[in-house]
Order: structure tokens, then C-alpha cells, then sequence
């Protein structure tokens, strides 16, 4: 008997795949292959543990698991950035975040605990849940053909299945990837190293600076997902609702080369040179107990592409990691697999005798391929900015009203699989990811003349009224006129922020040179609209 799906991997990417088109299609006939036994440790198991509001959304909204979230995994109080190379005290240098949690909410999620649940939630609903198994091989029909897996499970005897739909969701394994030689490199050479601990990293507790301590309310700057930051690198702190504390190094390759952080012991070297008091407190925290150190991993050039994602003639697909990856920053992983997922459940869908799946692969390709390079600029030759206090901040906001404003509402408001709507939004999304460009570029060459300075402030995101209320509206319900102003507001906003942006910078410098953002704004900025960014401090 043929499968209507078989789905390879059972991580993040397939178990939320499977949920979406069992609540789709409730009649499908759905195998999930996992490699691993379950259940998975808690906190040592994979990377990812932070999401953001479309991942967040999906989670919550799509697949109805937000009293899941509520209850078993932490709520995330933002990004927080402390500017603190080489500094003993956090007090004393540039922090970027919210003072109050935002109204749209976002997770930290312990992998290990997630992926536990939502495999006993897709056996409940009677999806074929197969752990303890491995993929020997597989052949791809063609043309309407029947795709064979080859399996083993638990070292038994090797078994075929026969599916209508093969999805790849294996990671970096990369199955169907491989053997169709789709892999893609890009431009964004860096590299990662991470390890958790059984122990809480509390920032906090780094102080008794009530002052300070006062500054967000409530005071836990723990739900965080806070970032050290400096030239050419950032060290994430992520919490998980095991209890344990997520650390992860994102490097350059040409500043922090690889071989300078790849062990334990040379990420400890590494951190006791470029952030100290994190140092101390993981060294504290381990001495004399080395079994607290639950896992350690690395990455070597973890960013790339992919040729090809979806076929709705031979009925393949990649998800999540099988098919691209941008970067842990600002989290986009999950998103990924938010948008992916939602398309491989419409190619399925659609799938009829005569119906539009061919065609609609190909335009969801070409879509998903558009938020891929729309967002890898973010990246690419960025890191040298995660020094700079005065530029790294203004960056993010820029990128934040990117996001909120232009990506998030085509999922939150379901139009990625609305063909006449995607089709009306190609113009402004290429005008938009023309301004972004431009930006990025903008930003680097502002940060070679920056001066860098690093006073002891909170830039307050939540302080920024506009701001917030962006945040705020992700969730809301829109109509389709309400849906096409609120477009037009955030393409007009990003060019007003960029032309603000360009006169705080020429302001002190005036001889940046800011023609390809203008000449990409095309006189549509407002010269009088009210200052968007954060105020400077007096001593600058």
C-alpha cells in the first residue's frame, strides 16, 4: 500500500509538517521516519531554541499549540544586546532592548522537550511516528510515479515504502539535496560553536546596581535571548524551560577563525579574552562540576542556499534546514520552516488530477527563494558592525521594521499562498528589498567612520511608541483593503526611517555618501515626519 506522505526526519521541520497537514487533510496517510530513539534528552539535543513572531504565530496560531507554549516553554522578553568586549560590567555599557515585554509574543524553546511532545501529539493523531529508524536509500518517481524508501528499523530487516509525496526534513543531512545536487553555497562565510549547561545564566546576577536592575519591568533580563556583542561576533544566552541555559559563539571566519573556539576549552580561552564576566560566571558555575556541561557543537560555515525546494510535478519537497539556512541571528529558522511548511501543505493540498500543483510550485519557489535573498543582505559582510554601539542599534531597528512591517504581515495575514495577492506584491517587494540593500551597504560604510561610542544607556525599543504599536499590530485581523493600506504604510515607513537614518548620519559625518539609498527612496519619504529613532545620549 502507497503512502499519501512520507516525510525523512522527525525533528522540528517534519513534526510540525505533519501536524499541519493531518489539520488540513485529516484523511492523510502520513510516516514521519526519525533516526533518533525517542524520547530525546531535554536541552541536549539540537540547536534553534529561540523564536521569533512568525515562527511564534506558527507555532501558536497555525497548529494551536499556544496553551502548549504557555505552559511548557518560556516566554521570550526579546532581544537584548549589551556592547560589553572586554568589559567586567554590564552597567557600564550600551544595552539595546525593551524595557517591558512587546504585545506580540515569542517563545524559547528547549528543543529536546518540543520535539518530545509534538511526536506524542502526532501518534495521538494518528500520524505513523517511526523512530529508531534509518533511511538506506530512496528512489524518486517522476511524473506521477510512486517514490520508494528503503528502511531499517532498530537493525531489523530492511522494509520499502511507497509514498505520493516524499518531503525532505533531515537537515543537514540533506538526503534528497544530495542526491539531486542541489546544494547552493552563498556569500556569508561564518561560523558557530554552542554548548548548554545545567544551570540558569542570569545577567542580573552579574550586579547589585539597583538602578540599573530597575530598568525593565518586569526585571528578567533571563527570558531574554541576550547577546554579547562585538567586532565580528556575537555570544548568545538562551534559556530553557529545562532549567538549562543555551551559549552559542556566531563568528566571522576571517576575524574569529574557527580553530580558535572548535573545543570546549578553547571557547572558555576565547570568552576569557573578548567577554570576561560571561567567563567568570560559566566558570563559576563548572567548577567542580564538569557533569553540568551537557553538550558541545560546531558548524563550519553554516549558512547556504539551495536550487531547487519544491516539485509539484514529481511531488518532492525540502523543509527547514534540508533545504536552506540563512543564519541564528534574529532567529529565522523557524520562520523558514513556518513558510515552508505552509507551502509543501498547499502544493499537497492542491494536489488533484489536472489541479495547479506544478504551477504553484514553481510561483512558491520563486517566492520563498525572494524572502531568502530579501533577508541574507542582513548578514553578508555585517559582522565587523556588531562592534560598533552606535551603528549595531540603529541596524537592528532598521531590520526589525523591515521584518514586522514587510514579512511578517504576508504570513500573519495567510497571503503567501494567495497567488493574485503575491502577484500584485512582487513590484513592492522588490522595491522594499532594493531599499534594505541599499541600507546594509549604508550601514557598513557608516560604521568604518563611526566613533563607536559606548555609554552607559538603555536604547529602549519599547520607549519608541511607533515601534511597539508596529509590534502590537502583527496580530491584527485585516480586511482586504485594511491589508493593502497597511503595506502601503510599511513600504512608506521604511522610507522615511532610511531618509532619517541617512541625516543622522551625515550629520556627523557629511561626506557619507547616502545617493544609492536616496536614489532608491524615490522622493516617496516623509521629510516631516516625526524622529523615529532613539534619542542620543548627552555625552555623545
Amino acid at each position: 500500500m502507497a503512502h499519501d506522505v512520507v516525510i525523512l526526519g522527525g525533528g522540528l521541520a517534519a513534526l510540525t509538517l505533519s501536524l499541519q497537514l493531518k489539520q488540513r487533510m485529516p484523511q492523510l496517510d502520513i510516516v514521519v521516519l526519525e533516526r533518533r530513539r525517542h524520547p530525546v534528552p531535554h536541552a541536549a539535543h539540537k540547536v534553534g531554541e529561540s523564536s521569533v513572531e512568525i515562527a511564534a504565530h506558527y507555532f501558536g496560531q497555525v497548529l494551536g499549540l499556544r496553551e502548549y507554549l504557555e505552559k511548557a516553554q518560556l516566554k521570550k522578553f526579546g532581544f537584548r544586546f549589551f556592547f560589553s568586549e572586554g568589559a567586567h560590567d554590564l552597567t557600564q555599557v550600551t544595552e539595546l532592548g525593551a524595557s517591558t515585554f512587546l504585545p506580540t509574543q515569542s517563545y524559547q524553546l528547549d528543543r529536546g522537550i518540543l520535539e518530545n511532545d509534538l511526536a506524542a501529539m502526532a501518534c495521538e493523531r494518528g500520524i505513523d511516528y517511526r523512530d529508531g529508524t534509518l533511511v538506506r536509500s530512496f528512489e524518486l518517481g517522476q511524473r506521477g510515479q510512486s517514490h520508494r524508501v528503503t528502511i531499517e528499523a532498530d537493525g531489523g530487516t530492511p522494509q520499502q515504502l511507497e509514498c505520493r509525496w516524499l518531503v525532505d526534513a533531515s537537515g543537514r543531512a540533506g538526503l534528497v539535496k544530495r542526491k539531486l545536487d542541489l546544494a547552493q553555497s552563498n556569500a556569508h562565510d561564518v561560523n558557530a560553536v554552542w554548548f548548554r549547561i545545567g544551570e540558569r545564566i542570569d545577567v542580573n546576577d552579574w550586579t547589585d546596581d539597583a538602578g540599573w536592575l530597575a530598568r525593565c519591568n518586569p526585571p528578567n533580563r533571563w527570558l531574554s535571548t541576550n547577546h554579547l556583542v562585538g567586532e565580528g561576533y556575537w555570544v548568545w544566552l538562551i534559556p530553557l524551560a529545562s532549567g538549562s541555559h543555551s551559549v552559542g559563539i556566531v563568528a566571522d571566519a576571517t576575524i574569529h577563525p574557527l580553530d580558535t573556539m572548535n573545543t570546549f576549552e578553547k571557547a572558555m580561552n576565547w570568552l576569557q579574552r573578548y567577554q570576561p564576566r560571561l567567563h567568570r560566571d560559566l566558570a563559576e558555575k563548572l567548577e567542580g562540576r564538569h557533569d553540568k556541561l551537557q553538550d558541545f557543537a560546531f558548524f563550519k560555515r553554516f549558512s547556504y542556499g539551495c536550487k531547487r525546494v519544491f516539485n509539484g510535478a514529481d511531488r518532492w519537497a525540502l523543509t527547514g534546514e534540508a533545504g536552506l539556512f540563512l543564519d541564528p541571528f534574529y532567529s529565522p529558522g523557524g520562520d523558514f520552516i513556518a513558510i515552508s511548511n505552509t507551502y509543501v501543505t498547499e502544493l499537497i493540498a492542491q494536489d488533484q488530477p489536472g489541479g495547479p500543483g506544478p504551477r504553484l510550485a514553481g510561483l512558491y519557489e520563486r517566492i520563498y527563494f525572494l524572502l531568502y535573498e530579501s533577508w541574507l543582505p542582513l548578514y553578508v559582510d555585517q559582522y565587523k558592525l556588531f562592534g560598533d554601539p552606535e551603528v549595531l542599534p540603529l541596524k537592528v531597528l532598521w531590520d526589525y521594521t523591515f521584518y514586522w512591517g514587510v514579512m511578517c504581515p504576508l504570513f500573519f495575514q495567510n497571503r503567501l499562498t494567495d497567488v493574485a495577492a503575491m502577484t500584485r506584491l512582487q513590484k513592492s517587494l522588490a522595491q522594499a528589498q532594493a531599499v534594505n540593500l541599499a541600507m546594509q551597504q549604508f550601514f557598513r560604510a557608516w560604521s568604518d567612520v563611526s566613533e563607536r561610542r559606548n555609554p552607559a544607556q538603555l536604547l529602549d525599543q519599547a520607549s519608541l511608541a511607533w515601534f511597539a504599536e508596529l509590534n502590537r499590530g502583527l496580530t491584527d485581523v485585516l480586511d482586504e483593503a485594511s491589508f493593502w493600506a497597511r503595506i502601503g504604510e510599511a513600504l512608506l515607513r521604511l522610507d522615511t526611517l532610511a531618509l532619517q537614518l541617512v541625516e543622522r548620519a551625515r550629520r556627523d559625518h557629511p561626506g557619507l555618501d547616502a545617493a544609492p539609498v536616496l536614489e532608491r527612496l524615490g522622493g516617496r519619504a516623509q521629510h516631516d515626519a516625526p524622529d523615529m529613532l532613539f534619542p542620543e545620549p548627552a555625552t555623545a
